[in-house]
Parts: structure tokens; C-alpha cells; sequence
């Protein structure tokens, strides 16, 4: 089975909206909502950030292409990568932020800024 299969499966009938909701049940029944504030976890999502940024810190360009192959070393990414998205997705939740939209629209900003036929 590829990769790219793998990832496909693990992720079909999942959207974004299913998770906001898992993540605040997940808070709701541990009553963390009220320290679930726009600074709060900004903060989080930036500590989270800059502890994915802490694997690769090191490594150079070529070992951090491969990082993926040592299976320690790719459980801890995938750990990381799903704190950041877990905190960006109730940050956007919190303060109504439809985070497929926004994305969507910063394509199109940078799709006008940035001209394909301009060259790098």
C-alpha cells in the first residue's frame, strides 16, 4: 500500500468541522474552555510551532528531507504537526475564523502578488 494511500485513508470522513467539534468536547469535558482564549492559545499554537521547528533545528538540508524514513524521529513530527493544527483549529473556532476560506482567500491575494510568469 503507498503512502499517499495511507494518508488518504486515514483521513476520509474527516473535515474540519468534525474536528473543531472532537477538540471542543475534548475541552469541555476536562473544563479547559475558560482558559481557552484567543492570547492563550495564540501562545500555544506558537509554542507548538517552535517545538516542530526543535527537530529539524540541527539537521541539515538534506537530513531533515529524510526525516520522515527514521520512525522516531517522524512519530515526533507527526506529533508536533498535530499539536500546531489542533491549537490553530480552536484558535479559529474561538474567534469564528472559517480557516479553509481564510487559506483559500491568501491563495488568491498571493496568486495577484505573485505573478507565476514573474520569474522568482
Amino acid at each position: 500500500m503507498s503512502e499517499s494511500y495511507e494518508s488518504e485513508r486515514r483521513t476520509d470522513g474527516l473535515d474540519v468541522a468534525v474536528l473543531q467539534r472532537r477538540l471542543a468536547a475534548f475541552a469541555a469535558a476536562r473544563d479547559w474552555q475558560r482558559y481557552h482564549t484567543p492570547k492563550n492559545l495564540a501562545a500555544a499554537l506558537s509554542v507548538e510551532a517552535s517545538e516542530l521547528v526543535e527537530i529539524f533545528q540541527w539537521l541539515t538540508p538534506e537530513q531533515s528531507a529524510r526525516v520522515m524514513e527514521d520512525e522516531g524521529a517522524a512519530a515526533r513530527v507527526e506529533d508536533e504537526v498535530a499539536d500546531v493544527l489542533a491549537y490553530l483549529l480552536q484558535f479559529c473556532e474561538v474567534l469564528g475564523i472559517d480557516a479553509l476560506a481564510a487559506l483559500s482567500a491568501k491563495i488568491d491575494r498571493n496568486e495577484g502578488r505573485f505573478p507565476a510568469n514573474g520569474g522568482r
